[in-house]
């Protein structure tokens, strides 16, 4: 299926360029050109495909079905919805402050907010292409048991405390319900409209994405990894975990990276930590959920979120090791 991008990028490195595969630069101009032609495709395909499915799941609907939900059974269907709906940080917020006022237990709603940026459908998708449907099941199911378990251990801490006085006293205006046509012509003009609003907003990160990963690809040496975060160091995990607090990307920037990083040799698990580390517990998402969040729960969500990514590390360099 994926050849396709592979002759493409033959063609525009080696023929149109004239470079050579036996050098760092060609080797490098190819990885870019076949994961910018191969990511593009894929991303506007399953943006427009979760577009449509966003005209039957909508965020008002959703605080109806939470609100409405056993307390047990509603861990999971929060964990589920946030794999399968496209919500960034920035309206994650809006849509948390929503559920709290609609009667969504805390828990619950924190487990929405955890896998809503780590278990994110185009990384998913994405991933079942760079490493194949088994791996990527398992990573889907690790990362819906993380976000369970921690709505869970805060539910029992009584943690609602910590949340910031005034989101108990707004209601979700941001993300409220958009009248949407819902025939099929309405469904798929929707569903363009969001490739046009979400592509336009990822693109560039998805560039700088492939842009480092073409780089560490073709110009990074093998032993800098085998040296700081391959499979012979026992701290690689946690200290890949750390690296990506700092840093900020969302999933499908992180894919050409991850494919990268695997190229030289890294371990998966590994690798996944990282990825998972900066698209859930960035420090442009603390500062997005210091919004909401007081100090002392936004410490103990990426405090969890960071041993919980650590844990899932080790877990796959072990199974897969």
């Amino acid at each position: 299926m994926f050849a396709v991008f592979t002759r493409l990028a033959d063609w525009v490195a080696f023929t149109l360029l004239g470079l050579s595969a036996d050098t760092k630069l060609g080797d490098a101009v190819h990885f870019f050109v076949e994961d910018v032609t191969k990511i593009f495709v894929l991303l506007v395909a399953i943006v427009f495909a979760i577009g449509v499915l966003r005209t039957m799941l909508t965020p008002e609907r959703m605080r109806r079905t939470l609100a409405g939900t056993r307390r047990g059974p509603a861990y999971v269907l929060a964990g589920f919805l946030g794999a399968v709906t496209p919500f960034c940080s920035c309206s994650a917020v809006p849509l948390f402050i929503g559920l709290l006022e609609a009667g969504v237990p805390m828990g619950v709603t924190m487990t929405f907010l955890i896998t809503s940026p780590m278990v994110n459908e185009v990384a998913v998708v994405m991933l079942v292409a760079l490493l194949g449907w088994k791996i990527t099941a398992l990573y889907f199911v690790t990362g819906m048991t993380v976000g369970i378990v921690g709505g869970l251990v805060i539910d029992a801490l009584g943690m609602e405390r910590f949340v910031e006085d005034y989101v108990w006293k707004i209601r979700m205006g941001e993300v409220a319900e958009v009248a949407v046509d819902r025939s099929l012509r309405g469904r798929v003009a929707f569903g363009a409209a969001q490739v046009r609003e979400i592509v336009g907003r990822v693109w560039l990160y998805v560039l700088i994405g492939i842009g480092i990963g073409a780089g560490l690809h073709g110009y990074v040496p093998q032993d800098f990894f085998a040296r700081h975060a391959g499979p012979d160091n026992p701290f690689a995990v946690p200290f890949a975990v750390l690296v990506g607090i700092p840093l900020y990307s969302n999933a499908a920037g992180m894919i050409p990276v991850v494919e990268a990083l695997l190229g030289k040799g890294l371990p998966v698990g590994t690798v996944l930590a990282l990825m998972m580390s900066i698209t859930a517990i960035s420090a442009p998402e603390l500062m997005i959920l210091r919004k909401v969040l007081k100090v002392p729960m936004l410490a103990f969500f990426a405090a969890f979120l960071a041993v919980a990514f650590v844990g899932v590390g080790y877990l796959f360099n072990a199974i897969l090791g």
